[in-house]
């Protein structure tokens, strides 16, 4: 069929469902979602029933009302203010005119999709002290909906269900040693009466496994881990026993000691075309290849895509996209289903865009790699053999004498904001990034369980960077940038980028209107032609935008949605770029054409001054407590989402300090003790190297200045 004639039927689709749906919201269903609904899902665009939109998780809608010619005429038609300024990163699920999201700290919502009227709301209670174990804030990605459920996992390692029409919890299970590192973060997935979910927490020591579980009941049906444990311990009695007679011999050392990693915190998609579940795994623990394995094998199965038998739970195959991972390359960045003609006739393909900056087309029936190209700059390889499916590596980048700059980096030439693409034009539409980190051999590496293990140093000189210090970081700066890129999937190269500067970019939502949507840390959410990256409409919503936009109808219009709230890894860890200010509140923002409604008044809120302690401490505190803030508190405390500690009421006095990183005082509010990690006067120590941060921030900002890093 001509592509011409399929696109218009594509488009006509989503005018007959928009009426059709209309219809259907006069008798809501709550949530009456089936495996005939999502493995129809296309049948139904004015629903937006799982994650990614569809089992084949493509972000792409047939609706079309919004176009390249109304788009000017998007306006707010609702917006609800959230209660937290943590990281807002989920994309909502719309059912019969009734959305279902969580927000951060694993709280649920329903809400009227055409008003934005809060129906209920649910909040777990989760243990605030598990904070300290999420890496990238108290985010949640979103719900699952199945047979009148919702299901939701809480950064405290439990799987909810509730009442969709109440929000009432039906069931709750722990998946997790809760005292281990563990966290969710990510959105579970439901099919054939079973939801699924994995976990978070390789840096800092855990072992990755994703877990199903009966949708009415809660119970157990099968596990699946993704790296081998202790061999001494014997099998795990699991669905994974027979893989890890696959992974066990590409180990080596004491992996166990440090939990492999190998988490799926991300991406698990059902492909119901061939009955299988894909699992997108992260990275090893430590990150470093030589500290964690000693240097030895490819580490099966971190940085892999593995596909499961979905009712049993064992594995069917596996194609590893970076052996031996020493960079934090997860491969749990969105996988897509799609069919393709690559030059032999069409193939089920998996379209993959990881972090570690190739592109890659895999046959989804055995695994096989068909083509990798590179969508950013990489320098730690310079292709891929798809004879043996190997990267062809840049030796040096490996770190084994002597730091080496890499990029992409860790942080991802894609992270977990989701890209979208365009099955009729086989377009994938990526939120990239450029952001290069310095890696070296740690020769003082400590292993500390359940907080940050890389085993890396980062920063200092590269062979492949300036030596003098502020060329080398003038140089880093200038490579660092995002990027929306418009990827030709079948020839393998970009038809068009728009560069954002600022190296963090949202998740994309790509319509048959001929529209991509994007947001970016800055606050602005925008519409851009699919053609030409041309921009066509934007919104400054003063919040910083990561989530993956969605859309729907409801009554006859089409909605667009999307969550706004700046935080994850980039709201804990990097300096906002320019003067610091109060985050606001997070929201969920929902447009439509000629929307009546406005975006609530917006004032920048100062932070409070500079606070150092007129307490007299030697250059030896402040030294030791550099290195104790840079091991345990910089993480979290190295942005603007949670307190600049340089500013903090209770710098001044030792014992409200201790009060709150040994005795617990603000755990409820995430800021759990450090007790089993850190001696009284090593916390002394911190408060010093804080102090003496804070005089330089006071200096700075007497004169007017940017304040400095706080490393």
């Amino acid at each position: 069929m001509p592509r011409a004639k399929l696109r218009h039927i594509v488009l006509g689709l989503g005018l007959v469902s928009a009426a059709a749906l209309a219809a259907s919201n006069a008798r809501p269903r709550a949530a009456a979602v089936d495996q005939h609904r999502l493995d129809n899902a296309a049948s139904e665009p004015g629903n937006w029933m799982t994650y990614g939109g569809s089992y084949a998780e493509t972000r792409f809608s047939p609706l079309n009302l919004i176009n390249e010619r109304t788009v000017a005429r998007l306006k707010p038609a609702w917006v609800v203010d959230l209660d937290t300024a943590r990281g807002q990163e989920a994309t909502p699920l719309v059912v019969d005119g009734v959305m279902y999201t969580s927000t951060a700290w694993s709280k649920v919502m329903a809400l009227d999709a055409a008003t934005g009227r809060v129906l209920w709301r649910y909040d777990p209670h989760v243990i605030g002290g598990k904070a300290v174990h999420t890496c990238c804030d108290v985010v949640n990605r979103g719900v699952a909906v199945w047979k009148g459920k919702v299901y939701v996992g809480t950064v405290d390692d439990r799987l909810i269900a509730l009442d969709a029409r109440t929000g009432k919890e039906v069931w709750s299970v722990v998946t997790a040693d809760q005292k281990q590192a563990y966290t969710i973060t990510g959105a579970p997935r439901v099919f054939k009466d079973k939801v699924v979910i994995g976990n978070s927490g390789a840096e800092l020591g855990v072992r990755g496994y994703v877990t199903a579980y009966d949708t009415e009941t809660g119970r157990k049906v099968w596990r699946f881990y993704t790296v081998p444990g202790n061999p001494a311990n014997g099998p795990d009695h699991e669905a994974s026993d027979e893989a890890m007679k696959i992974a066990l011999p590409t180990w080596a050392g004491e992996w166990w000691k440090y939990g492999g990693g190998g988490t799926v915190w991300d991406s698990m998609v059902y492909d119901a075309d061939l009955d299988q579940l894909l699992l997108g795994v992260g990275n090893g623990s430590p990150w470093n290849h030589q500290i964690r394995s000693d240097g030895k094998g490819d580490n099966l199965f971190l940085s892999s895509i593995v596909a499961l038998d979905p009712d049993t739970g064992r594995y069917k195959w596996h194609y590893q996209e970076t052996p031996g991972e020493s960079w934090d390359f997860t491969a749990t960045q969105q996988i897509t289903l799609a069919t393709l003609d690559l030059g032999h006739g069409p193939q089920k393909v998996i379209v993959h865009a990881p972090k570690n900056g190739f592109v890659f087309v895999i046959d989804r029936t055995n695994g096989k790699l068909l083509s990798a190209n590179p969508y950013v700059e990489t320098n730690w390889a310079t292709g891929y053999d798809l004879a043996t499916g190997r990267p062809k590596e840049v030796a040096a980048a490996r770190y084994h004498k002597g730091s080496y700059m890499v990029t992409p980096s860790g942080l991802g030439a894609h992270a977990w904001m989701p890209m979208s693409y365009d099955p009729v034009r086989h377009i994938a539409y990526i939120p990239s990034m450029q952001a290069p980190l310095i890696y070296g051999n740690d020769p003082n590496f400590e292993y500390h369980p359940g907080r940050w293990n890389t085993a890396t140093s980062m920063g200092g000189a590269a062979p492949n960077l300036p030596a003098d210090p502020a060329a080398r970081a003038k140089a880093m700066a200038a490579m660092s940038r995002g990027t929306l890129i418009a990827w030709d999937v079948v020839k393998g190269k970009p038809l068009w980028k728009v560069e954002h500067g600022f190296p963090w970019n949202g998740g994309t939502l790509a319509t048959a209107g001929g529209l991509v949507f994007e947001g970016d840390y800055k606050g602005q959410f925008a519409a851009y032609r699919a053609t030409d990256g041309k921009k066509l409409w934007s919104i400054e919503t003063h919040r910083g935008i990561g989530a993956g936009p969605m859309t729907y109808t409801v009554g006859g219009h089409q909605y667009l949605a999307v969550m706004a709230g700046y935080g994850g890894s980039m709201g804990m860890a990097t300096p906002w770029p320019g003067k610091p200010f109060q985050m606001p509140n997070g929201q969920i923002l929902v447009f439509r054409l000629d929307g009546t409604a406005k975006l609530p008044a917006y004032k920048q809120q100062a932070l409070p001054p500079a606070n150092p302690s007129t307490d007299s401490f030697t250059d030896a505190q402040r030294a030791e407590g550099g290195k104790w803030f840079g091991t345990y508190c910089w993480m979290c405390h190295g942005g603007p989402v949670n307190p600049d500690l340089r500013r903090s009421g209770a710098l001044p006095s030792a014992d409200a300090w201790k009060a709150i990183v040994i005795d617990g005082a603000l755990e409820p509010a995430g800021m759990a003790s450090f007790r089993d990690y850190l001696k009284p006067d090593q916390v002394e120590s911190i408060r010093a190297y804080i102090s003496k941060q804070a005089e330089r921030l006071k200096e700075a900002e007497a004169k007017g200045q940017l304040p400095p890093s706080l490393r």
